[in-house]
């Protein structure tokens, strides 16, 4: 849903470039507009869609607006979506959500270049305004461009490079958009975030563990269209009703600017979640018999899920202050939580370690209920078995 910011001595160029040819167009236009037909005329502007590649910040997809001026031959994108890998405190601040992206402007054919590179297609809707909407639109977005209006805070689901362009077009519309949701369709934001990382196991797991139970609740039309290809399919089916009660196709035309090419899939770690978890659980089950069996405890095995699930449990705690939607209510903080850190050393000492086994019972069964309201990672309840499993073992080897 984004592209990397790599703006290097010649996109410098070709911006400032751009900008001044579009603003010389703009404020030519009236004057000549006088004399000849409407400049406007000349002036094609559409949404962009692009498709995702195998980057993990693309799985999402991309949404831009083309400008593109057939009697001057300008054609230039804003795009919503550049960001900077390199900036101070990025990863902290991303935790935080308080990641800034910028509003970038660059040639089509290299907006193009980029996607083709990467095997993507972009699929360009023509918009079908008038005159004064494209004159209202355009100046609309170069006021953004702005260096002092361009940063904004990104929000994943409510404020993205999806969502940018769907407002600033909606809002120079001499009119209302009306749309046409589908019917039967409302997916959960879980839901919707799986069709875009589904052969990705990993990474849908990550998701999953950073994502709560708001997560887990239907959407309408307008939290759909956070993503592309959603915002995609509501423009090609909406209308606009003018201010004089007129009705005409938002999308006056879609074509194909980048054909889908071929796309090099990186290969995940070989096992997935439900596997590494099923595989723990069966490394459990054994290590229990045979404590069972000789009547002692592995201590050791105790401190390894401990030490995992408590520093997991640190970043969890941390996002319950993210400004992230949909993560502040996370039932997975039941089995993730910095507390198995404080009980740790009780654990290797094998002294009042039955506090700890018993409050990992409870938040277990917590968990387990828990359940019903929010969908979990994938092999957290082969993790919450090997939890129950080694409180079962340390209570009846303590009391014999």
């Amino acid at each position: 849903m984004m592209m990397k910011k790599r703006l290097n001595d010649n996109c410098r160029h070709w911006l400032l470039t751009g900008l001044l040819f579009l603003s010389f167009s703009l404020f030519f236009s009236d004057v000549r507009g006088q004399q000849n037909s409407n400049p406007m005329d000349s002036v094609v502007l559409s949404l962009l869609t692009c498709s995702p590649h195998e980057e993990i910040y693309s799985l999402y997809g991309h949404t831009a607006i083309r400008y593109h001026d057939l009697r001057t031959d300008e054609d230039m994108v804003f795009n919503w979506g550049i960001f900077n890998f390199k900036a101070p405190h990025f990863v902290l601040r991303f935790i935080f959500g308080l990641t800034d992206y910028e509003l970038g402007l660059m040639p089509f054919d290299r907006f193009c270049e980029y996607y083709k590179k990467w095997g993507s297609s972009v699929t360009e809707q023509v918009l079908n305004l008038t005159a004064d909407e494209k004159r209202s639109l355009i100046t609309a977005m170069m006021v953004n461009y702005q260096p002092e209006n361009r940063t904004y805070r990104y929000n994943f689901f409510f404020d993205n490079c999806a969502t940018r362009p769907r407002d600033m077009i909606e809002a120079n519309i001499q009119g209302k958009v009306m749309y046409n949701p589908r019917a039967d369709y409302e997916p959960t934001f879980r839901e919707m975030i799986h069709q875009c990382t589904g052969h990705h196991d990993w990474a849908t797991c990550g998701n999953d563990l950073l994502l709560g139970v708001r997560a887990d609740m239907k959407t309408n039309r307008e939290e759909q269209e956070f993503l592309p290809g959603n915002l995609q399919y509501d423009f090609d089916h909406a209308q606009i009703r003018a201010t004089d009660g007129s009705i005409r196709p938002l999308i006056k035309e879609r074509r194909i600017a980048v054909k889908a090419g071929v796309q090099m899939r990186e290969k995940d770690f070989p096992l997935t979640p439900r596997e590494c978890g099923f595989i723990l659980l069966m490394v459990t089950v054994v290590l229990v018999l045979y404590e069972w069996k000789r009547k002692k405890v592995f201590a050791w095995f105790d401190a390894f899920l401990m030490l995992a699930l408590g520093l997991a449990g640190c970043v969890l705690t941390v996002m319950i202050f993210s400004k992230h939607p949909a993560t502040s209510t996370n039932l997975q903080l039941l089995l993730f939580n910095p507390v198995h850190l404080f009980f740790l050393p009780s654990i290797l000492r094998r002294s009042k370690a039955t506090r700890y086994w018993r409050f990992l019972m409870i938040t277990t069964c917590l968990f387990l209920i828990g359940g019903f309201f929010q969908q979990y990672a994938e092999g957290m309840y082969f993790l919450a078995l090997c939890l129950l499993l080694r409180f079962v073992s340390n209570i009846i080897n303590d009391k014999n």
